[in-house]
C-alpha cells in the first residue's frame, strides 16, 4: 500500500480532473453565447483532442480501427458527452449534474444485464436511495409524477445512463490498451456530436457552425487541452488508487460545478434540490465506499 506521500500525486491528479469537468460548463456557455451550438462545440473540441492524441499515440488509432468492441465504447462515450455538454449549456447546471450522477444506479442495472453481476441487498438499497433523490429533485409542489420537465433534464438522465454503459464497457474491454480506450472515447464524442449537429443543420433544426473569432478559438483550444489533460490525469490517478477512492474523489465534481454555477448565476439552489442532491450524492458515495466483496 502506498504511503501518504505516494498517494498525494494521484489524489491531486483526480482532484484536478474533477476541477476541469466541474468547470467545463462555463467555456461551453461562452461558446454558446457566441452562437456556437453545444453540439458543434463538442465536435470541434473533441476533434482537436482526437487529432492531438492520434499524433501522440498512433498505435492507439490502429488498435481502435481494428477492434470492434471499442466502436461500441466510442458510441456510448459519444452519447455521454453529447447529452452532458448539451444539458449543462442550456439547463440549470446543479440539476443537470445531480441527475447525471444517477449514474451509479444505472451502472447497477447495466452490470446485471451486461456482465451478469447480480445486485446485493445493499446495491438495491443504493438504487432506491438514488431514485428517491431524483424524485425529490424533479418533484414540484403541484401534482404529477416527478419526471423530467425540460430538455436539459432528459439529456442529463440520458447522459448518466450512457456514462454508466461506458464504465461497464471499459471493464469489459480491459484487454484493450488504455490509449486505445481513451482515443475511442474522444472519437465517439467527435462522431456523435458532429453527426447530429451536421444532420440537424441540414434539416434546419440546429444552426450551422458559424465562423469563429480568435477569442472563441482560444476558448475551444483551452477546453480541448483541459479535457485531454483531465483524461490523462484520470488515467494516472485511477491506476494508482483503489477504485472506491477514485470514485469518492471524483464526486468533488458535483461540488465544483454547483458552487461555480451558483456563483456565476447559471443555477439556483432550492431546498428541494439540496435535499434531493444530498440523497443522490450519498447513494454515489455509498456505491464507491470500500467493501470486502464486489457489489453494485
Amino acid at each position: 500500500m502506498a504511503d501518504a506521500g505516494g498517494r498525494l500525486a494521484p489524489v491531486a491528479a483526480l482532484a484536478l480532473n474533477s476541477l476541469v469537468w466541474g468547470l467545463s460548463w462555463w467555456p461551453l456557455r461562452v461558446l454558446h453565447e457566441a452562437g456556437v451550438h453545444p453540439l458543434w462545440s463538442t465536435a470541434l473540441i473533441y476533434a482537436l483532442v482526437f487529432g492531438a492524441f492520434s499524433l501522440l499515440r498512433p498505435a492507439a488509432l490502429r488498435e481502435l480501427l481494428r477492434t470492434r468492441g471499442l466502436w461500441l465504447l466510442a458510441a456510448a462515450a459519444g452519447l455521454t458527452n453529447v447529452g452532458f455538454n448539451w444539458a449543462v449549456t442550456i439547463g440549470d447546471v446543479v440539476r443537470v449534474v445531480l441527475l447525471f450522477y444517477l449514474m451509479p444506479a444505472w451502472a447497477l442495472l447495466l452490470a446485471w444485464a451486461v456482465l451478469g453481476d447480480k445486485p446485493t441487498g445493499a446495491g438495491l438499497g443504493r438504487l432506491l436511495l438514488a431514485l428517491a433523490g431524483v424524485a425529490t429533485v424533479l418533484g414540484t409542489a403541484g401534482s404529477g409524477l416527478p419526471l423530467p420537465r425540460t430538455m436539459a433534464e432528459w439529456l442529463a438522465l440520458a447522459a448518466g445512463f450512457a456514462f454508466a454503459l461506458t464504465n461497464v464497457l471499459l471493464r469489459r474491454l480491459h484487454a484493450a490498451s488504455a490509449s486505445a480506450r481513451v482515443l475511442a472515447m474522444f472519437g465517439g464524442g467527435l462522431v456523435m456530436a458532429g453527426g447530429v449537429a451536421f444532420v440537424g443543420s441540414l434539416q434546419g433544426t440546429l444552426p450551422p457552425l458559424p465562423p469563429l473569432a480568435a477569442s472563441n478559438w482560444l476558448v475551444a483550444l483551452l477546453l480541448a487541452a483541459g479535457f485531454l489533460a483531465a483524461n490523462l490525469l484520470l488515467q494516472f490517478g485511477a491506476s494508482r488508487l483503489p477504485s472506491h477512492t477514485t470514485a469518492l474523489i471524483m464526486l468533488s465534481e458535483v461540488l465544483v460545478a454547483s458552487l461555480s454555477s451558483v456563483a456565476l448565476g447559471a443555477a439556483q439552489l432550492t431546498l428541494r434540490t439540496l435535499a434531493g442532491g444530498l440523497l443522490i450524492v450519498l447513494a454515489a458515495a455509498w456505491s464507491a465506499w470500500p467493501r470486502r466483496t464486489p457489489a453494485y
